[in-house]
């Protein structure tokens, strides 16, 4: 049985001249609303302010920002180009971690600028929304793989731990993560899931939690400070998180506090999997400790929501949004065309030997 849950994180509205809707993910699980976004700087402000977020998320929209720049953009085939390379240099600088938001845009970039400047403008629009369209399709089969994959390690009466949110509101499909439990259940499989709540922005508690009631999964929210004393009493049988990027040697960067999950899974002898597309994968960095880590506003700590206040006015804080988790903590990694094992610079070297990655 395949899942299929009732809302859209991602999608792309009429032709050459339409628009990209995303869901607001800064108004769950308050009220569920979509946004138009019709400008590179409207999706821009957009990523930075998290109304879209998830790695693959991210990086599909990213792509379909690269066709808001030509919806309206004079009609001469170098200046198009020009002012696609301008919109991608912005939307780079969106977020520095998640390294499928640079995929999606140089995915973009690479099946369109090859054309020479005799193209007709019509005709490079077209084929600038044709590869954000199948980035997006990509990212759907991706999702599915991934639970294929990914639900083989969840037994029946299995109770699943997970950090942030790694579901389909991460994604223009299923998830990552999420996506293997989602599968699991799909396949008739009983399974629970406890979320950390996951501060300071509580993506484990607004959006995870959310999703997972509406596909009607068994679902406990808890402190992330709660995890150690579940694992010691036994209560989960293996950690699922995702991940914004897996350097060659297996390290991840993903959501801050998995570090520590993965430091307490491996005392209490629980399996901790990452779940990532090959998008995620950097083969370039050579170690977690190259990936730049993305510092956020003092604000989403010292206050909950925007709203109220939780720490005195003038306290210094630092807010990573990002760490950073060793390769010897992690199981296995799973990914669309299997399960990595380690040793992790060797498996990952082999898997990805003959597969390009565009970057």
């Amino acid at each position: 049985m395949r899942l299929s849950l009732p809302f859209k994180t991602i999608q792309w509205v009429g032709e050459t001249d339409g628009f990209l809707r995303i869901i607001d993910q800064t108004l769950l699980p308050e009220r569920e609303a979509y946004l138009n976004l019709y400008t590179v700087d409207e999706l821009f402000d957009a990523i930075r302010q998290l109304k879209v977020r998830g790695a693959p998320a991210i990086g599909v929209a990213a792509a379909y920002g690269l066709s808001l720049v030509l919806r309206e953009a004079e009609e001469n085939t170098k200046k198009l180009k020009d002012e696609l390379k301008r919109a991608a240099e912005k939307l780079r600088s969106a977020r520095p971690t998640a390294v499928n938001l640079f995929y999606g845009i140089d995915r973009v970039l690479k099946e369109s600028l090859s054309f020479a400047d005799s193209v007709s403008p019509q005709l490079l629009k077209k084929t600038v929304l044709a590869s954000a369209r199948r980035l997006q399709q990509e990212d759907e089969r991706m999702c599915e793989s991934l639970g294929e994959q990914g639900s083989q390690l969840i037994k029946d009466g299995y109770t699943v731990l997970t950090n942030c949110n790694a579901g389909a509101l991460a994604t223009c499909g299923i998830g990552t993560a999420l996506a293997c439990v989602y599968t699991a259940v799909g396949q008739g499989r009983r399974v629970s899931v406890v979320c950390c709540e996951t501060r300071p922005l509580l993506q484990g508690a607004r959006l995870s939690t959310w999703e997972l009631l509406k596909a009607k999964i068994p679902t406990t929210l808890i402190c992330d400070n709660m995890a150690g004393a579940l694992m010691r009493q036994g209560k989960i049988n293996a950690v699922f998180v995702g991940a914004d990027r897996i350097a060659a040697n297996g390290d991840i960067a993903n959501k801050i506090g998995t570090y520590p999950l993965a430091c307490l899974a491996k005392i209490h002898s629980i399996p901790f999997y990452v779940v990532a597309p090959s998008s995620s994968f950097d083969l370039n960095t050579p170690s977690g400790e190259k990936i730049p880590i993305e510092e956020r506003p003092a604000e989403e700590v010292t206050f909950i929501q925007k709203r109220i206040r939780t720490a005195p006015e003038g306290v210094s804080v630092f807010n990573p949004a990002f760490d950073v988790t060793p390769a010897h903590l992690i199981t296995a990694i799973v990914w669309e065309g299997g399960i990595i094992s380690p040793p992790f610079e060797q498996t990952i070297k082999g898997v990805f030997k003959e597969k390009t990655l565009c970057r």
